[in-house]
């Protein structure tokens, strides 16, 4: 048995120097008693039991019973001095007797008068064998981790039990797993070296594009480099005007790569194909509607007969998708695949990764050599934009905001102009009414306007179709799209500014582009436009919103391909929100997470905030000031002015402790937990408060559906939240990821941080996954709300994180906190911006040297670098993007 090194004192007082906040019961020092000593003289039994490795659960409401004996296995009488409980969390809520408590149909009259339930036992005498019984019960009222601490002084030996329960209701209960989660088998490797080939789409007759697009094939001593764990060596000396291209092409190798890998991750093993009209085999594909993986019409897969291990090789097949519904493919083989298929027959698939993106990007890092300085490295070059100060056609606008479109409007090439800007200051607003000024006044601008996805561009042309005064013909504005974009994604408003056959999107020609004065497109699919041979500088002024989400690389899709140095260049965004997605943590590491509009940062002409460059909005027109407090104070520099009307806000009187105070932390000590095969984490506990909070909201008559979002960091506690909102018939509140909420509002949001155990908190921090390793997605979660944030987790686990840690005991502070018990409070520097991963200089912006060049503060690689100090990519967690276009 262990033992503790606590005095008599200190363990017999409940609540004071015997408290312990947080017991974790995935941590060896909390669980370490649950070993027994074979040879102790005194024998203590494990009161609840793990079952499965996990906590026991009863429902909140009851009272839960376990017997604990302690023996005297000796010749001699032992003394049992005392047997403390303490430690219990929530407070008081466990309890000792010496009879067995009434059960909870019990009738009171008939109850045990014996059984008196107290926090601790007085001494007794052990007689040799003597078996003592002694009842411990758990009290509950609210769900959550319950836990304790029962210390037993007995002869010459301390001994302690540690006591968890996991207390949870009806919906909670519903949410757990049948399945324990185990890791899946590593697949074996599906290897393709020759395949009989499948039968492709018809396509029909269609014009070929003028600038092909090359293949970009990835080099075969690149790949083995990489692959061996070496970095090239153009990417150590980092980015410098001579490399340019070199260095990106290797980042972006690096990328692509790392998706082969990650797309092998969903490769299937003894899988059925069925049957269906027209010759085709129908594949179920789990994930295929949430685009893990992303298939589409003309990608291909392989298939083979399932290994059967005999030393065999199979012959393998490749099939073409002909079309994609819900969470099937239809797929055509080789019309000898199709013959000898019967519905019962066992196939490895293997998913081939689409390269045609990736490819995009080397010909953009290849076309931006010809980009003058100005665009890749503006130098400090004394610039001085004359300004007529226009009448605003969409409203009223701040000062910063009429400045910006002066500048705009003035601005005559390049360098860029930059807008940045914390969340909600109105960055698109601003760039739709200098688009509608050029429109409006100026003929002969040719606007070109690039967003990241689909959703952000369709928004912008939604705002610029909603200007009254401005009347748009159809023949002057395009909205371009993917061909592959489905066409019921597109809304009817906007469906005639596209260009379609067969309801399939296409790139009108040339001499079709060229009359067009605004066109708006994703940063992907404005390639297309270099394809039909648009000339570079026919566009006089590109606007690229949402900056700080894109790749420098695929920033430089639109503008390497068609900017000269006359062509005005807008980028929006802010660097301090979510930035680009990168699966290759190497690729990150050494830069290609860095936006263009965040390496512009480091150049003294943006950096030193010279208004002919840049513009910084600050006037806040979405969040309650009191949900904008935080980030203004971590991330802005106290500098953000919530400007929004204050009677827009939403009123949610009886629901906060304070109603002045529209910011609520509810602490709860629930349980993380993965299921089957699944890697990805939920925490049923945290799942069912969301729901209740939700209920009580919508309860109070002034918040529906549509204006709730919940927010939560990893795939499953998405999916078990939808689940149960959807049982209970409220399929219209958004959940979903901080990325699937970045450039959106709610007038509620609800936070589900998940996390409750120490070791995985630390994993999460060292890959880079969750919420409490990136300041970004902390910013983006905490700035969505207009009227109500409510943050659902365990304190005990926040608390690991400054900027998490400011935002409870800032709830703390304004008597905004329900729920556990609180951790001890730490104090944390005011100007601590970062965590222990991120730069915390003054500047959040990376660190550039004289020469333009990317530091060189990376890990050394090498043959003999350790893998040790930059964590390998993690490819089984939750996803972080639905960044496709």
């Amino acid at each position: 048995m262990s033992t503790v090194g606590w005095s008599d004192e200190e363990c017999s007082v409940i609540g004071e120097k015997a408290e312990i906040k947080f017991l974790d019961f995935e941590e060896e020092k909390s669980v370490c008693s649950y070993v027994g000593d074979e040879q102790a003289q005194v024998i203590v039994s494990i009161p609840f039991p793990f079952v499965n490795g996990k906590p026991q659960s009863v429902i909140v409401g009851d009272t839960a019973v376990d017997l604990i004996t302690v023996t005297n296995t000796t010749d001699e009488p032992v003394e049992l001095w005392s047997v403390h409980i303490f430690a219990s969390n929530p407070q008081d809520s466990f309890t000792l007797s010496l009879s067995e408590p009434p059960s909870a149909n019990s009738n009171a009259d008939d109850q045990d008068e014996g059984c008196l339930e107290s926090f601790s036992l007085e001494d007794r005498m052990l007689q040799p064998g003597e078996i003592l019984k002694i009842w411990l019960s758990c009290k509950t009222k609210e769900m959550g981790m319950y836990s304790s601490v029962v210390y037993f002084d007995v002869g010459d030996e301390k001994i302690e039990r540690v006591v968890f329960l996991l207390v949870e209701d009806k919906i909670s209960k519903s949410l757990a797993s049948n399945r324990p989660y185990s890791r899946a088998r590593r697949k074996e490797k599906f290897v393709v070296n020759n395949y009989v080939q499948g039968s492709r789409p018809a396509e029909k007759p269609y014009r070929k594009y003028v600038n092909r697009l090359p293949r970009y094939d990835i080099p075969g001593d690149m790949r083995q480099l990489l692959e061996s764990n070496h970095v090239p060596q153009v990417v150590q000396e980092g980015l410098s005007k001579k490399n340019y291209a070199s260095y990106f092409k290797a980042l972006v190798i690096m990328e692509e790569i790392q998706l082969e890998e990650d797309m092998r991750t969903y490769d299937m093993e003894s899988i059925t194909m069925k049957k269906r009209a027209n010759h085709f085999l129908s594949l179920e594909v789990p994930g295929l509607a949430e685009r893990r993986p992303s298939l589409v019409h003309g990608d291909f897969i392989f298939a083979k007969p399932a290994s059967k291990r005999d030393g065999n090789t199979p012959p393998v097949y490749q099939g073409f998708i002909h079309r994609v519904e819900a969470d099937q493919v239809y797929l055509k083989f080789d019309p000898e695949f199709h013959h000898f298929h019967r519905d019962e027959n066992l196939y490895d698939i293997h998913f081939t990764y689409n390269r045609i993106n990736m490819r995009r990007l080397y010909q953009a890092v290849e076309a931006a050599e010809k980009l003058g300085n100005e665009f890749l490295f503006p130098s400090p070059k004394s610039r001085s934009i004359r300004t007529n100060h226009p009448v605003p056609i969409s409203g009223t606008f701040n000062e910063e905001q009429m400045n910006s479109i002066a500048m705009i409007l003035g601005c005559k090439g390049a360098p860029p102009y930059v807008i940045h800007g914390p969340p909600g200051t109105g960055k698109t607003r601003t760039i739709v009414e200098a688009i509608l000024q050029l429109y409006k006044y100026n003929k002969n601008a040719r606007i070109l306007v690039c967003a990241p996805s689909n959703s952000a561009a369709d928004y912008i042309l939604e705002k610029l179709l909603a200007q009254q005064d401005v009347e748009f013909r159809e023949n002057e504005v395009f909205r371009l799209n993917a061909s592959t974009r489905p066409y019921e994604d597109v809304k009817p408003e906007l469906i005639r500014f596209c260009f379609f056959d067969e309801l399939i999107f296409k790139c009108p020609p040339v001499c079709a582009l060229i009359h067009y004065r605004i066109i708006i497109s994703t940063y992907m699919s404005a390639s297309l436009l270099y394809a039909e041979d648009v000339a570079r500088g026919h566009f006089s002024h590109m606007f690229l919103d949402e900056a700080g989400q894109a790749s420098e690389p695929e920033t430089m899709i639109p503008v390497s391909h068609l900017c000269r140095r006359d062509t005005v260049v807008v980028l929006a965004g802010d660097p301090l929100q979510l930035g680009p997605v990168i699966y290759s943590k190497i690729a990150d590491q050494y830069g290609l997470g860095v936006s263009y509009m965040e390496r512009l940062f480091e150049c003294e002409i943006y950096a030193s905030g010279d208004p002919n460059y840049i513009t910084k909005l600050i006037k806040n027109y979405r969040c309650h000031p009191e949900i904008l407090y935080l980030p203004s104070k971590l991330f802005y520099d106290g500098e953000l002015v919530a400007s929004r009307d204050p009677a827009t806000f939403v009123v949610i009187g009886g629901f906060l402790p304070n109603k002045d105070f529209p910011v609520l932390f509810f602490g709860i000590q629930g349980c993380d937990e993965r299921e089957g095969n699944n890697p990805s984490w939920f925490n049923r506990i945290e799942a069912s408060k969301v729901v209740e909070v939700v209920r009580r909201l919508m309860a109070g008559g002034n918040v529906g559906e549509e204006d709730i979002g919940i927010i939560t960091p990893y795939r499953q506690q998405v999916l078990k939240i939808k689940q149960t909102l959807e049982n209970l018939d409220m399929p219209n509140i958004k959940v979903g990821s901080v990325e699937q909420f970045q450039g959106q509002e709610k007038e509620v949001i609800i936070i589900s941080t998940v996390r409750s155990t120490i070791k995985h908190n630390d994993f999460d921090r060292v890959y880079c996954l969750g919420f409490l390793s990136n300041y970004r997605r902390f910013n983006v979660a905490m700035t969505r709300a207009i009227s109500l944030l409510v943050i659902i987790g365990n304190p005990h686990i926040i608390c690991k994180d400054n900027h998490w840690s400011q935002m409870l005991w800032h709830c703390v502070d304004n008597s905004s906190y329900q729920g556990c018990t609180l951790p001890e409070r730490v104090e944390i520097v005011d100007n601590v911006k970062f965590d222990d991963n991120i730069n915390t200089t003054e500047n959040p912006w990376p660190n550039f040297n004289a020469d333009n060049a990317l530091p060189s503060n990376k890990v050394e690689w090498g043959h003999d670098s350790s893998q040790s100090e930059l964590p390998k990519p993690v490819t089984d967690e939750a996803e972080w993007s639905d960044g496709w276009n």
